[in-house]
């Protein structure tokens, strides 16, 4: 099994509206990708800020790549994502997951 990870930043202020675009966008076409095991969204708030980690679990590169394209190791972003996003990262990264317990 394969995780990636994507990291973003918006306005602590946008952080809910930010969530329901992400359930709109890349969420549901992670989803909606053969060889999801799932997705985890992780948001901590500050005061100005609110960062947002992405982890979405793949049955295998393959299954990367069909959500990502060819070049999987750069972020997918979508076009409103620069209305709500301070720096697009351009890269996100991959880990073989060696262990899970639920």
């Amino acid at each position: 099994m394969i995780a990636r990870t994507w990291h973003g930043v918006t306005a602590a202020a946008r952080a809910d509206e930010y969530v329901s675009y992400l359930e709109a966008t890349g969420l549901k076409d992670i989803r909606a990708t053969e060889g999801n095991r799932g997705v985890y969204v992780l948001r901590r708030v500050g005061e100005e800020v609110a960062d947002f980690l992405l982890i979405s679990l793949w049955d295998s590169y393959e299954a990367v790549r069909d959500f990502a394209g060819d070049d999987y190791e750069r972020a997918v972003y979508y076009p409103e994502d620069e209305e709500f996003l301070l720096a697009l990262e351009p890269h996100v990264t991959h880990y073989e997951v060696v262990f899970i317990e639920w």
